[in-house]
């Protein structure tokens, strides 16, 4: 039987460091696991492109897009397809984003849904992510998950609302809605 190990962040960071993993392995670290990242077809990177554009649209200067780059957290380092965080680019030359930089984090789904909802939720439901959108390509639909529970025995979201065309999702930064987003302008 094949056995498993957990590594932590800064275990994952020295493998980088040290040359053990580049870009070419293309894993990200979820939940202490090694795991191998989706690949790309044109719907959802073009879906993302859609997102940033709508998004970035409705932003201040103190937040910027990140776009499927890492973020730091306590037992992951996942790439979400999106990340609105506080600061600028410059401020994340020397680090990646951690729990206490998000408004909020995307990912756009096809064939990734029901790992973005079994594998990422509780991720970021654990480290306090204040605000995850599935945008779901399968469904066509906006799924926005809020009220983090934080570690838990099984983190979660406390509050899933769900969106569809012909609605328009709220942006929500610090607890402030920055506008709203109609569903039809996130999908393909």
């Amino acid at each position: 039987m094949a056995g498993f190990r957990r590594f932590s962040v800064p275990e994952y960071h020295k493998l980088i460091e040290i040359g053990m993993l580049t870009e070419k392995d293309s894993l990200e670290l979820l939940d202490g696991y090694l795991v191998e990242k989706m690949p790309h077809d044109p719907i959802h990177d073009g879906t993302i492109q859609l997102v940033e554009y709508a998004i970035r649209a409705l932003l201040a200067a103190s937040w910027c897009v990140r776009v499927q780059s890492a973020i730091t957290l306590s037992r992951s380092e996942p790439e979400p397809d999106l990340a609105i965080v506080r600061g600028s680019v410059r401020s994340f030359l020397s680090r990646h984003p951690g729990p206490a930089d998000f408004g909020l984090v995307i990912e756009v789904s096809n064939s990734s849904l029901d790992s973005d909802r079994d594998d990422k939720i509780p991720i970021y439901a654990c480290d306090g992510i204040p605000t995850y959108w599935i945008v779901n390509l399968v469904d066509r639909q906006v799924e926005v998950y809020e009220q983090p529970s934080g570690v838990s025995p099984s983190p979660s979201y406390g509050n899933r609302r769900t969106f569809l065309v012909g609605d328009s999702v709220p942006v929500v930064l610090d607890g402030v809605t920055v506008g709203t987003i109609p569903v039809v302008d996130l999908l393909p």
